[in-house]
């Protein structure tokens, strides 16, 4: 391809059309949403570009393997030299690597990689409802009624954090003990409808609330 005025005469613009057109629905309508992080959807936003780029443009092209194993060690070597993602966010990116190999180098006519793509963002929105699985979120705390982290104890111990911290506590686990302090860390699994806003003074005073000094008590 020769003469650069030959990518609008093809089927390049609208297939990068379509591939820009369904990372905005599945980044900026459904991941930025519940994850408002920008850097990631940044990064996933050109991450999915750059992939249909490559593959499109190179789809004609005879690969060495010198130049296959080149492209692995590149994306090795930016694999262990970032730090590690949530589960979630790396589902996000698989999908967004899927639709833009789907929309690069897939066989299919513009209304057919329409349906596929919408179809798997459909699938990613129902997901993210209540209806599929409610959402659960996790505060660390420092307790220091060290007797109630007992097994025998624990439905004492869900009250008690119930009673103080206002929020509707699903699970408890015991992170760690600390005996010389007689405090204990646990991670409580709360529900998202009575969330504490870490904004609020409330939340601030949660962790402060539950290690208060025996002597306070």
């Amino acid at each position: 391809m020769s003469n650069p005025l030959e990518l609008f005469s093809g089927s390049f613009m609208q297939l990068f059309v379509v591939n820009i057109l369904f990372l905005l629905v599945l980044l900026r309508g459904i991941f930025y949403r519940h994850s408002p992080n920008r850097d990631s959807l940044f990064g996933f936003f050109m991450f999915g570009n750059g992939v249909f780029l490559v593959t499109h443009l190179l789809q004609a092209v005879e690969i060495s393997m010198g130049f296959a194993f080149g492209l692995f060690a590149i994306f090795a070597m930016l694999r262990y030299r970032t730090e590690s993602i949530p589960i979630r966010d790396m589902s996000y990116l698989f999908l967004v690597i899927v639709i833009a190999l789907i929309t690069g180098v897939g066989p299919l006519s513009a209304p057919s990689l329409m349906l596929v793509n919408g179809l798997l963002c459909g699938l990613v929105a129902i997901g993210e409802t209540h209806f599929f699985a409610p959402k659960v979120y996790k505060k660390n705390i420092r307790y220091e009624n060290i007797q109630n982290i007992k097994p025998e104890r624990y439905d004492e111990l869900m009250a008690d954090l119930k009673e103080r911290t206002g929020m509707d506590i699903l699970h408890i686990e015991v992170a760690s003990i600390d005996f010389l302090n007689d405090a204990a860390n646990l991670k409580v699994s709360y529900n998202p409808a009575h969330r504490v806003d870490d904004s609020t003074p409330a939340a601030n005073n949660v962790d402060a609330l539950l290690s208060k000094s025996k002597s306070n008590g």
